[in-house]
């Protein structure tokens, strides 16, 4: 779930009003990944995560494909989707939901908060585009 990631010359972060509530994490730096890429964040005790930049937008999801074991941040990124490395089957990167065969269960994706150069997600309250996890 994509709240807010364009910032005005006027402004240094966004705080959404679902992040306000949730306990925000340290993803990473801007800077870790280039326009168009994905890369994979492992956090202690949790599933790897990806964090996806599109342009100057940047988004958290669960890095696993729900196909197969796949790292989606090893994966391409076209159009907004981005496509699992094992069998193709695509996720849109601002929802999570399932654009493309094999797969049928959306990604679970994370409020987003970016900070001056810093990325942080509300993990705790993640949202799947088939239903509120």
């Amino acid at each position: 779930m994509r709240l807010e990631t364009t910032l005005s010359e006027n402004q240094e972060s966004f705080v959404s009003i679902a992040s306000v509530t949730q306990p925000m994490t340290f993803i990473a730096r801007t800077t870790d990944v280039e326009p168009g890429c994905a890369l994979q964040v492992n956090l202690g005790g949790r599933p790897p995560l990806a964090l996806v930049r599109l342009d100057n937008e940047f988004f958290v999801i669960n890095d696993t494909c729900t196909h197969g074991e796949a790292s989606l941040s090893d994966g391409e990124i076209v159009n907004g989707d981005i496509e699992c490395p094992f069998h193709s089957g695509c996720f849109d990167i601002r929802t999570g939901a399932v654009t493309a065969f094999p797969c049928a269960k959306a990604l679970t994706v994370y409020p987003v908060k970016v900070e001056d150069d810093q990325v942080f997600a509300a993990l705790d309250a993640g949202t799947c585009a088939d239903t509120p996890v």
